[in-house]
């Protein structure tokens, strides 16, 4: 009696495939329709998007080897006292490695990196690029070029002009950091409206990084022989001295490492470019997208319809 009873009910529950396609066909023109609309109108967003091409830039992590080989030889025989000298001997090129990297797409270091360069208007104006001109076009609703003053509507406690939190939220849009876990090497990418700007911030990007891990260096190290030239004064007993002058002789050759090489934490394998061809957007794409989600809604809104009807 219980399968009897039931048996109806999941006859009137199964889908019927036919009834759907039936449904579907019923409102084939409305589906055509909506799809059509959404084609359209992706074909008009595709458009309105402005091209924007990508610079990369290979970088391979500097080998420290040479400036901190005599340093590592001297660790195991005078470890303790180089860290009572608060010298860390043991500091090899893959740790400044992370620490450089871990620097560039730190926040402070990209806020000083676009107020160094004045990059502010370019970034965040720019709304596309000349291509006869080679420049920026610039919003007028958020920047008056005349007056060279910020003029967008925003809602306090925002400031028509940017600030530096929004300035480097914008940057890192553009900024891509990858690395290669085989073989370490590095590729930085940077996509803009303009490839001749996109190179040019690469490879001022790369230059800044070296020179400011170059900087922190050469100050660690004059800390570091200042301490140690001044422990060298009270020291009482000979043989102490020679491991002090050992020290010293060096920081100081880290000193002249740091003073001459330019490429101090990354060496450039395959230099920035100036991009030929867009990397985006890609329209073809977007369209395609468009015509698909158009396409499955219109037949979601004629499956609802003919149910809710029936």
């Amino acid at each position: 009696m219980s399968q009897e009873y039931n048996s109806p009910q999941v006859e009137d529950d199964e889908i019927d495939l036919a009834e759907l396609w039936r449904a579907i066909w019923a409102g084939k023109f409305i589906i055509i329709a909506i799809t059509f609309v959404f084609a359209v109108a992706s074909v008009f967003y595709a458009l309105s998007k402005p091209d924007v091409y990508k610079a990369s830039v290979l970088l391979s992590p500097v080998s420290s080897q040479s400036g901190s080989g005599g340093l590592g030889a001297l660790a195991g025989q005078f470890g303790g006292l180089a860290s009572l000298a608060g010298i860390n001997l043991g500091s090899g090129g893959g740790d400044q490695t992370s620490i450089a990297l871990a620097t560039l797409e730190s926040r402070s270091f990209i806020e000083n990196f676009i107020k160094k360069h004045d990059l502010l208007v370019p970034l965040m104006a720019a709304k596309k690029w000349n291509k006869i001109t080679d420049t920026l076009i610039l919003n007028e609703e958020l920047y008056d070029e005349a007056s060279q003053k910020w003029i967008r509507e925003v809602k306090p406690p925002q400031t028509p002009e940017p600030t530096p939190w929004e300035a480097y939220t914008e940057f890192k849009k553009i900024l891509t950091v990858s690395q290669d876990k085989e073989n370490s090497l590095i590729t930085l990418e940077l996509e803009f409206f303009s490839p001749t700007l996109s190179k040019a911030w690469l490879v001022l990007f790369v230059k800044d990084i070296n020179e400011f891990v170059r900087n922190q260096e050469k100050e660690e190290t004059q800390e570091s022989i200042a301490y140690l030239k001044n422990e060298l004064e009270n020291i009482q007993v000979a043989n102490m001295e020679t491991v002090f002058y050992q020290l010293i002789e060096e920081q100081t050759k880290t000193m002249m490492l740091a003073q001459v090489k330019k490429e101090y934490v990354f060496k450039t394998i395959d230099p920035a470019q100036v991009p030929d061809k867009k990397s985006g957007p890609k329209r073809a794409l977007i369209v395609v997208l468009g015509a698909m989600l158009g396409g499955i809604l219109s037949v979601l809104f004629v499956l609802i319809r003919y149910f809710k009807n029936n």
